[in-house]
């Protein structure tokens, strides 16, 4: 049982002028799927071939041995959930209980928005920042690299991607407009609540 390079929830061109298509075209259909190719080929014929993705990459996490299973398979994991975590026309702010939840645990969503971009921003080279539940507190993280919060027990809701490859065809080495773009104009609040609610 192989793990399948899912295809974009959206059409290439529809996160533009934000997320051009050239970015969405070489991110999911080279990283993306290198990571997926990788990781298929480091499992196939051991124990992790047959198991959810989601397992093998907390069974192998602090396995330095296997760092090739866990890089590409958290990877190819981390890719499927930031697709998801953008939409066209997204952006604006949360509703529901979501809101309520980021309003009592960051204060409000207005500071939310700074711990966000302060995790994206400070995340030195490659990685990650998440909206994650902890326990039963919101909290703004990064993780580098390849690393997730499934290995930490945190409850991922909302991830950006912030590799060079992820905006450097639009935004070069600007990261922090490219931060600005995913929450004002792409962020996808429904999916972060769906996640929420299912927590």
């Amino acid at each position: 049982m192989s793990y399948e390079l899912p295809p974009l929830p959206y059409d290439y061109t529809a996160l533009e002028p934000y997320i051009s298509k050239s970015t969405l075209e070489f991110h999911h259909d080279k990283h993306h799927a290198g990571y997926v190719t990788k990781y298929n080929d480091a499992v196939k014929g051991t124990d992790y071939e047959s198991k959810p993705i989601e397992d093998v990459i907390k069974a192998v996490a602090k396995d330095d041995s296997k760092s090739g299973i866990f890089n590409n398979g958290a990877q190819a994991w981390n890719h499927t959930f930031y697709w998801n975590s953008m939409k066209p026309q997204g952006g604006g702010r949360p509703s529901g209980d979501l809101a309520q939840k980021i309003d009592a645990d960051f204060g409000s969503f207005d500071q939310f928005v700074e711990a966000f971009k302060t995790a994206g921003a400070t995340q030195f080279g490659s990685g990650w920042a998440w909206l994650v539940l902890d326990g039963n507190t919101l909290k703004a993280v990064k993780t580098p690299n390849a690393v997730n919060p499934l290995v930490s027990n945190q409850i991922p809701l909302l991830t950006m991607d912030v590799w060079e490859h992820a905006y450097y065809l639009d935004y070069q080495n600007q990261r922090p407009n490219y931060i600005d773009a995913f929450l004002q104009n792409v962020v996808n609040w429904d999916f972060a609540a769906k996640n929420f609610a299912a927590a």
